[in-house]
């Protein structure tokens, strides 16, 4: 009956690059599993949402390399565990042996989605001002504080595009625009409607937040059918291509 022994080896503090490898390297020829670097490489691999090549494309070597990696035909030189670490962003003592860091030792980025709540609530409330604002005193100015408080959530919004955790981007970004298409929409296609509605109708066309009635039900009709159709056709784009990315 055969026995698989599993060694815990990680490079030693005094210890020289070359020497670690060639420790690895010995016990990998002698069939020792070094606490499974292969599952490590693949699971940091798919947790990023990338392939084998591309992943071979960042730290310089080819696909077939990181398949046997992830097979467990081989092991990583030192040097290319040193620049996984660095690109998935997780020490080296993880990649050997899988400790992972103290919560003090990691300095965790803040969670995307997070700004993409509070952009929309901004922008959601740039509307709503602006709204009430025209609704009570009539006035062009509603526009212009319902555009900066939005200005505002766009720019909270992109803040955590920046600095947000990376894996956390990608999904506050398809949340933001689901929603904000329609908030952020509404008043350049109403202005627009309401400035060629007050042109063509013969008289000064209102600079307001939201449709206004104007020379006819077919022209206020038409111009809530644009917007619904603008949003609900973004909205089938953003969703067809998330349903394309999970495929892949």
């Amino acid at each position: 009956m055969k026995m698989q022994l599993t060694v815990d080896i990680s490079p030693c503090r005094f210890a020289s690059k070359a020497t670690t490898s060639f420790v690895m390297m010995a016990l990998s020829n002698k069939g020792v599993l070094v606490m499974n670097i292969a599952d490590r490489i693949q699971n940091l691999r798919k947790t990023k949402g990338i392939s084998q090549e591309e992943l071979a494309d960042k730290i310089g070597v080819s696909r077939q390399a990181v398949s046997k990696w992830e097979s467990e035909q081989s092991i990583p030189d030192i040097d290319k565990i040193m620049i996984m670490s660095d690109y998935f962003e997780v020490t080296t003592d993880y990649l050997l042996k899988g400790i992972e860091p103290k919560v003090t030792e990691t300095k965790k980025k803040p969670e995307a989605e997070v700004f993409t709540i509070v952009g929309t609530a901004l922008n959601f409330i740039g509307l709503i001002a602006a709204i009430m604002v025209w609704h009570e005193e009539q006035v062009s100015s509603s526009v212009a504080v319902g555009l900066i408080i939005m200005a505002v959530g766009c720019l909270i919004f992109a803040l955590g595009q920046s600095i947000g955790a990376d894996e956390s981007k990608a999904k506050a970004k398809r949340y933001f625009w689901l929603i904000n298409l329609w908030l952020l929409t509404l008043m350049p296609i109403s202005i627009c409607y309401n400035l060629l509605d007050g042109y063509f109708g013969g008289y000064t066309g209102f600079i307001a937040p939201y449709p206004q009635m104007g020379n006819s039900f077919f022209t206020y009709g038409l111009c809530w059918a644009i917007y619904l159709v603008i949003c609900v056709i973004g909205d089938l784009i953003i969703i067809g291509k998330k349903d394309k990315t999970i495929t892949k």
